[in-house]
């Protein structure tokens, strides 16, 4: 037997795990096929550059059932060999497994191990809002796109994250799949856009500035002319050089805004490197303009489309301002031109606005959506279009040329010239140098000079610290968490935050005369701010028998750490740190606290155990049936268990007849937003217990008629005195 020590029990865990095998009753279910799991074949290769394509007809529809030898890669103009092809479904374990060989996922020590990617994945989305360039219109465009995201169209298994390009959205800019956050997130985003007009007579707008910086004739000669005649006396020269002047400050303020869009965005893929698989970014803005003589915007876009092609992320740019007659803005003073020198000076505005979207778009293998006031179809067919992608993976060229340098690429269907190709447009060979990546490399090597003098404790320590404010898990050690939330009669609410790792991924070695496993735990839970609330610090010793007992195992450890928090939206952020490898692992998650104090009708979280089928599937209620049932924190289960649940229902309202609530409930699981099983209404009973304030309700639902894959429990509860509801939900795997 391998032994587990750890410092922190939570004893009210215990309480409700007895009330799962007291109050529980079996579901009822239709039963359905078995669907046996699909045998996939997956290549899986190393050292190769992959490059990500999508095939149209010209209706729009995706060309299935190419074959290597249809596609033509060239790179630099030069063909080169495809060494290996494959068709990808987007969200699916072959596109997690071809990340692996990007680098971006370790494989466990087992490589028969198949814990490490979720039975059912989901599309990864992102949504840029450039509030730097949304005005009040544009913003609530492109807040009631997101929204719509969010309800209507974000699947079971999805992810999903909201980024402003002003960082106003704070700790919220995450990945999650929490809808509540979402929302949170989306509203705290504002917009920031000012038009860049000066002072001065007459009305100089950025992209007037911008015509007199390229020396347009009728956009100079108008600003001259006016200049002279506000004020009388001046000689041309001298007109021309304050025109001159307005344009290059105005053009400063310009580009200055432009470069931190810009820049947000570059921060954001760049971090994005650890994730698996591809994701799916909509940029929303109103436009900018690209200014190459006051800034290097156009060589920040090939570096943005080169961290795209890095890290795997397509984008689809949108106009906010929808379907645009004029940019001439109404509520501004607006030059007098009886010449219509500067109308016609100003025709291609428009369009200038819209070649940076453009061209992030197209360079990243994605779309350009402009000129509508509907964008859901463009949304919709976003996520259509990237659905499925083929994958062509290629050797680089070994050249002496010195690193850099940017490479072109392009892809063709052989005898097909009628078909759209859609690819990144290139890369750098290797990522330009910037001057923040100059003080990241000196600061770390500062810092390991230092950590030769430290102890090593204290480094520990850092990194695990490093591994909870990652923007994005760390999946080397893959932590499964779960964070559930009850009512405690006398103690208020508690928070219990547990965690599972797979021992497979631990390093044992010799201890003394033992043979023990190491693991340093850190976590912390935040609030919405991002500010800590509580925090802990912890050692697992794992000690195996012998060594040879040590290279087989494969059980899982459990770490639980309870919390008392005030109502309100919290984040749990939970690093492991293997002390022999040095491997780290990291997890979140977030859950939200309740007022009970308000008396509204509220539920627990949903807490889940598994119990082994025994040939009597009905839970005994006197006690006879007393078997173990533990809280499972990484909510998977064995097709041949049953898995069990428990609910506590608070603020139920009592009635005038006999004093007692009279509350229904039903369940109901869902496997990709379709329902697969949906019980009766049935009602809670309230024989023997003493406090209807903490209602609790446990049932037991056989997982033997149920395929492999990933299900959400979602339970709803009926108050039929103060014809109320509330609902709750949570995932969980069947393997």
């Amino acid at each position: 037997m391998f032994a587990h020590h750890q410092a922190r029990i939570n004893a009210s865990i215990t309480h409700l795990l007895c009330l799962l095998v007291l109050w529980s009753s079996t579901l009822a279910q239709t039963p359905q096929s078995p669907q046996p799991p699909e045998q996939e074949v997956v290549r899986v290769f190393t050292e190769l550059i992959q490059t990500d394509v999508m095939v149209f007809d010209k209706e729009g529809h995706f060309v299935n059932g190419l074959r290597p030898e249809n596609f033509v890669l060239r790179i630099d103009g030069k063909v080169r060999p495809l060494e290996a092809f494959e068709q990808i479904t987007a969200g699916s374990n072959e596109e997690a497994q071809m990340a692996a060989a990007r680098g971006t996922q370790l494989m466990p020590r087992s490589n028969n191990s198949t814990r490490v990617v979720p039975l059912d994945r989901g599309r990864t989305v992102f949504f840029y809002l450039d509030d730097l360039h949304l005005d009040v219109s544009g913003l609530n465009a492109a807040k009631k796109l997101v929204s719509h995201f969010v309800e209507k169209e974000m699947g079971q298994n999805d992810e999903a994250a909201i980024i402003s390009a002003t960082g106003e959205i704070g700790f919220l800019q995450q990945l999650t799949d929490n809808r509540l956050v979402l929302h949170e997130a989306l509203n705290r985003v504002k917009s920031r856009w000012q038009t860049n007009r000066d002072n001065e007579s007459p009305v100089m707008t950025e992209y007037n500035a911008l015509l007199i910086d390229k020396n347009d004739f009728d956009t100079l000669g108008y600003f001259v002319d006016e200049t002279m005649r506000v004020n009388p006396g001046l000689t041309r020269d001298i007109a021309a050089n304050i025109v001159r002047s307005r344009a290059n400050a105005l053009l400063g303020q310009t580009s200055r805004v432009t470069s931190d869009t810009l820049s947000g965005l570059a921060s954001a893929i760049r971090s994005m490197k650890s994730l698996p698989g591809r994701k799916l970014l909509f940029l929303l803005s109103n436009g900018f303009l690209i200014d190459n003589s006051h800034s290097d915007e156009s060589y920040k876009l090939r570096q943005i489309a080169s961290a795209a092609a890095q890290t795997g992320v397509v984008i689809y740019s949108m106009d906010a301002r929808g379907l645009v007659v004029s940019l001439s803005d109404a509520s501004s003073p607006a030059s007098f031109d009886l010449s219509g020198r500067l109308e016609r000076a100003n025709h291609d505005e428009l369009f200038a606005t819209q070649d940076g979207l453009n061209a992030l778009a197209r360079d990243t293998g994605g779309k350009a959506i402009f000129n509508t006031n509907d964008f859901k179809p463009g949304l919709l067919g976003a996520l259509k279009e990237t659905s499925v992608y083929y994958l062509l993976a290629w050797k680089p060229e070994k050249t002496g040329n010195s690193p850099g340098r940017f490479r072109n690429i392009d892809v063709s269907i052989v005898g097909r010239p009628d078909l759209i190709v859609r690819v990144r447009r290139g890369f750098f060979d290797a990522a330009p140098e910037t001057a923040a990546g100059v003080a990241d490399a000196a600061w770390s090597k500062r810092a390991g000079s230092e950590n030769k003098q430290q102890d090593p404790n204290k480094i520990a320590a850092a990194k695990l610290k490093e591994a909870i404010v990652a923007p994005y898990p760390d999946s080397k050690i893959p932590l499964a968490i779960s964070l559930d939330y009850h009512d405690v009669v006398g103690k208020g609410s508690i928070i219990s935050a547990s965690l599972q790792m797979p021992g497979e991924f631990l390093a044992f070695g010799p201890e003394g005369e033992k043979t023990q496993a190491l693991v340093d735990i850190a976590g912390a839970f935040y609030n919405d701010r991002g500010q800590v609330f509580s925090s802990f610090y912890d050692r697992i010793v794992t000690t195996a028998p012998s060594a040879e007992a040590a290279r087989g195992y494969h059980g899982d450890i459990t770490y639980t750490y309870p919390a008392k928090l005030m109502p309100g939206l919290y984040q749990a952020r939970i690093a492991v740190r293997d002390l022999k490898s040095g491997l780290a692992g990291s997890a979140r998650a977030w859950i939200e606290i309740p007022d009970l104090s308000k008396r509204q009708l509220t539920l627990s979280s949903l807490l889940l155990g598994e119990h082994n089928q025994s040939p009597i599937n009905n839970v005994s209620k006197n006690g006879d049936d007393i078997s173990p049932v533990f809280l499972n924190p990484s909510h998977r289960f064995r097709r041949e268990s049953n898995l069990r649940f428990l609910v506590f229902l608070y603020n139920a309202m009592r009635s005038p007849s006999d004093s007692q609530p009279d509350a229904a409930i039903q369940v109901q699981l869902v496997r990709d937003d379709q329902p697969v099983m949906t019980t009766a209404l049935r009602k809670i009973s309230t024989e023997g217990i003493a406090d209807f304030d903490h209602l609790p309700y446990a049932a037991e639902i056989p997982l033997s008629a149920l395929g492999p894959g990933r299900y959400v429990l979602h339970v709803t509860v009926i108050d039929r005195v103060s014809k109320r509801s509330a609902s709750q939900q949570t995932h969980f795997d069947v393997y």
